[in-house]
């Protein structure tokens, strides 16, 4: 061979275990039909093929004997549909796709979001826009994610790092879908879906329990004694709505993108009434409980890089260098998009210089500036192709210096 390659053994000591090699959208799968046994739900894809996002219900399509139904529907909103109407009748249900589908699923989402139901948007991410680029990898879909609906329609971001991590981030997202009954963007992309690494199987035992209580019966006593059921009644720590499976005896609904009136559910245009809704689905999201953000600073550094998604393998690397060099920098990685850590702008205001590596023109780096009034500093690329460790080692070296 012309050019040689020597893996030197691991320096970091791993978990024991049983280990596998597996790619990101292999891990995604089996993360979903983990999810659907952990909540003991039937799970649900409706989805229509796009690259990079077909692997996914390939995988999935093998599975019916853990109770996995796949439906490949003629287009993306009949797949996003499908997959929320199985929702409606007490499914885990998903919807995968690329960032031209989340375009054509976004009224859905929307409605998702006003049905208050919990629903899985996985959205491997390729260069755009349009049909852009199928077979490159970007991060330019975090905007759409946030905002790319209709009105005030909130949703929570979870975004997986590595190929392994896809499958604890597909349990994440599940678990906030199920708690809150609410639809969640689950943000990959082509350099994870396609990525491999070594995964340690989990045991039984580690996995989250995510077990749901559908309602039952009424909920509510009107003025007159009546016993009745209000789908909109919400648990006061979750702020999340009672799952109602059609056909249960005395939980008849009504059902529909209209704004709904508070607790009763019933179609309301009282001005009031929107202004509750609309902040009580924010208030939901705002409140959803995520871990804080950890911070990798061994040497109390003064520059700390940021970053989301699969930016996790290159910025560690382009880290492990600066300090190997000498140099000090700090690093953190956001899962959580939405909401954001609740202790980040704590964080970001413990650091003279703040660099954000995105392969997009600055998404990332456009919330932070708005929400923490940070000027965190961006460092871009959208070729469709991943960062490289000595690239942004040279960029991060800069940030130090200035």
């Amino acid at each position: 061979f012309a050019v040689s390659y020597e893996v030197a053994p691991a320096t970091t000591t791993f978990p024991t275990g049983t280990y596998r090699n597996i790619s990101g959208n292999l891990a995604l799968a089996y993360g979903l039909i983990a999810a659907s046994r952990q909540a003991d739900l039937p799970l649900f894809l409706g989805s229509y093929p796009i690259t990079p996002a077909s692997d996914i219900l390939h995988e999935l399509s093998k599975h019916k004997n853990f109770g996995v139904r796949t439906f490949q529907a003629e287009d993306e909103i009949a797949g996003i549909g499908a997959a929320l109407g199985a929702a409606f009748g007490g499914s885990l249900a998903v919807t995968t796709t690329s960032g031209p589908g989340v375009a054509l699923k976004s009224e859905t989402i929307g409605l998702a979001v006003s049905l208050e139901l919990p629903l899985l948007v996985v959205d491997i991410q390729r260069g755009g826009p349009s049909t852009g680029l199928p077979t490159k990898t970007e991060q330019a879909d975090l905007l759409q994610a946030m905002y790319g609906r209709n009105g005030e329609a909130p949703v929570p971001v979870v975004a997986p790092r590595t190929p392994a991590d896809c499958f604890d981030a597909a349990l994440e997202a599940a678990r906030i879908a199920l708690a809150y009954r609410t639809p969640v963007f689950l943000l990959s992309d082509g350099y994870l879906a396609n990525g491999s690494e070594p995964w340690r199987i989990p045991e039984l035992e580690e996995l989250p329990d995510l077990t749901v209580q559908f309602a039952q019966g009424p909920n509510h006593t009107t003025a007159d004694g009546a016993e009745v059921f209000w789908p909109y009644k919400r648990d006061p720590h979750t702020l999340a709505r009672p799952w109602a499976i059609p056909g249960t005896p005395g939980l008849e609904h009504r059902i529909g993108g209209i704004e709904k009136q508070d607790g009763t559910g019933n179609i309301s245009y009282d001005p009031a009434n929107h202004d509750f809704m609309v902040r009580t689905r924010q208030a939901k999201i705002d409140g959803i409980d995520v871990p804080d953000l950890e911070i990798d600073d061994p040497d109390g550094a003064r520059t700390l890089v940021l970053g989301w998604g699969s930016t996790y393998g290159p910025i560690t690397a382009a880290v492990r260098r600066i300090r190997k060099e000498g140099g000090r920098i700090a690093q953190a990685h956001l899962r959580h998009l939405n909401p954001f850590p609740r202790n980040l702008g704590e964080v970001l205001r413990g650091y003279d210089t703040v660099v954000i590596p995105e392969m997009n023109l600055g998404q990332l780096a456009t919330l932070i500036r708005a929400k923490y009034l940070v000027d965190a500093r961006s460092y871009n690329q959208v070729n469709g192709m991943p960062f490289k460790a000595e690239q942004l080692a040279a960029a991060l070296k800069e940030a130090i210096d200035d």
